[in-house]
């Protein structure tokens, strides 16, 4: 399961190429770049989990039935996100 399409994924890589690069001239520029792309993909990945929350509680609310399969995919994003977050 995919926590961020191909095109984002291939935009972070460059920007993190790139401020690694820029540390050689601009050490603590890169640093505070560093920071503030970790931020924006926290808070892309943050988005990504809350927006799946509140799409299946919409559902719960409206007393609609969620498939399993929805839910196994709910799940296994979870476990993903979770086990990269341990695999330090």
């Amino acid at each position: 399961m995919l926590l961020f399409a191909d095109a984002e994924v291939s935009d972070y890589r460059l920007r993190w190429s790139n401020i690694q690069a820029g540390f050689v001239d601009e050490p603590r520029q890169a640093v505070e770049d560093a920071d503030n792309l970790v931020k924006s993909v926290l808070e892309k990945l943050s988005q990504g989990f809350t927006h799946e929350r509140d799409r299946l509680a919409k559902q719960w609310d409206r007393g609609e039935n969620v498939s399993t399969e929805d839910l196994r995919i709910a799940l296994q994003r979870y476990r993903t996100f979770f086990d990269r977050l341990l695999n330090v």
